[in-house]
């Protein structure tokens, strides 16, 4: 479940919105600088949350403010870089019960288009694929700001978020209370310009 969220589902749909450029540009994510998170929260039960992250992805995306819908996405999340403090439960969220990290060991999102919605927020549609499925999720995003970094680059920034139904990527929780049966996946990220 964590995968989903990782995916970058939030950087796509974050890297689309952007629009105070003023020409088409193509940037990196900066997973480097600590400056970027895939994370997720899910229910415990109906009781309480789960907190958690992907440490390892990687993605680029292009926009351009005048022509938004021909914004482009594309990320990759290390499914077994799944941590939420707790080791045996991260085994066993890796484990066939859930993730099945050995035989999916990565989650991908790639976007299919954008909707601007106003000012500096957004939309973005794309095929998330998790646990061997690809579904179309749509993510709504922001622009938190961009401009020069005070090495000679420019940058800028984005987050989503989105709710994700377990069953749709054939991770099963039939055993489990319906408050657990979908996640919230949460991306926020800074971009470098190429």
């Amino acid at each position: 479940m964590l995968k989903k969220t990782v995916l970058t589902t939030a950087i796509a749909a974050s890297a689309l919105v952007a629009v105070g450029q003023a020409q088409a540009a193509d940037y990196t994510i900066d997973t480097e600088g600590q400056h970027a998170f895939v994370q997720f929260k899910i229910s415990h039960l109906g009781y309480s949350y789960i907190l958690g992250s992907f440490e390892e992805f990687s993605g680029d995306f292009s926009y351009d403010p005048d022509d938004l819908a021909a914004s482009s996405v594309e990320m990759e999340v290390q499914v077994d870089s799944l941590n939420t403090n707790h080791a045996e439960r991260d085994r066993h969220f890796l484990s066939s019960d859930f993730l099945n990290a050995d035989e999916y060991p990565t989650a991908t999102f790639t976007s299919t288009g954008f909707e601007s919605t106003g000012d500096n927020e957004g939309v973005v549609t794309g095929d998330l694929t998790l646990h061997g499925q690809t579904q179309e999720i749509d993510m709504p995003v922001t622009l938190m700001g961009e401009g020069d970094d005070p090495w000679g680059g420019y940058r800028a920034g984005f987050e989503g978020s989105t709710m994700i139904t377990l069953s749709d990527f054939d991770i099963d929780m039939s055993d489990f209370p319906e408050a657990m049966h979908e996640l919230e996946l949460y991306v926020t990220f800074e971009g470098i310009r190429q």
